[in-house]
């Protein structure tokens, strides 16, 4: 299945719940992502520009896009990006095809 890196803010509104009653978010988004047959890889809670990186297999894009759209209309995250990952495989195949593509920049 094809891996995808979610990254995301905490709205204020959020942060404030979470330090009211701290919880695992983990546990929820593992079980969440199984509504679009999805998995749970790797949750991470970051400091910088995000404030939690998520790695998941999801069957497709359409279902990484839809579970992106949904957390997104949750409320509780801002700033969301959902990144294809790409094995080493897949980007030495990306390379090669690469090699063969025509292309022209402008001028």
């Amino acid at each position: 299945m094809p891996h995808y890196m979610i990254q995301a803010s905490y709205t204020p509104e959020a942060w404030a719940g979470l330090v009211k009653k701290p919880q695992d978010r983990s546990r929820a988004l593992r079980d969440q992502m199984k509504s679009v047959r999805g998995r749970l890889v790797s949750f991470y809670n970051a400091f910088g520009e995000s404030d939690v990186v998520v790695i998941a297999e999801m069957p497709n894009d359409q279902a990484a896009a839809a579970f992106s759209i949904a957390a997104a209309a949750g409320g509780a995250v801002t700033n969301l990006k959902t990144t294809k990952l790409l094995t080493a495989a897949e980007g030495l195949a990306v390379l090669r095809a690469a090699k063969k593509a025509k292309y022209t920049p402008p001028s």
